[in-house]
């Protein structure tokens, strides 16, 4: 059985395997996971206390949409203009070619 604690650690390492210049989402990384939980998956990267590691800036939503960020979503938008990702209208432009998708066994 998995300890609670574990569960954030599991997100951002998942979140810490995005490539620059990709984007995974909330299902995504619940899928990967093995849970229908997204939820918590962004109540874990609301508490991520390091930001810089675990880069949850680039977790959106499955339409493309850039969702919630703790430091807010202008700045959201320019964490990941950093990364090379535009944001149009609050969604990831070419988001299809942007999406990582994890390998679930």
């Amino acid at each position: 059985m998995m300890r609670t604690g574990d569960f954030p650690n599991r997100v951002y390492m998942l979140v810490r395997k995005v490539p620059y210049g990709k984007v995974t989402t909330y299902k995504a990384i619940a899928k990967a996971l093995n849970t229908k939980a997204y939820r918590a998956v962004g109540n874990a990267l609301n508490k991520n206390k390091n930001i810089e590691l675990v880069k949850c800036c680039k977790v959106v939503k499955s339409d493309g949409s850039i969702g919630g960020y703790s430091e807010g979503t202008e700045e959201k938008a320019k964490r990941l203009k950093k990364e090379g990702i535009q944001v149009k209208g609050g969604k990831i432009v070419d988001f299809q070619k942007r999406l990582l998708r994890f390998n679930n066994k």
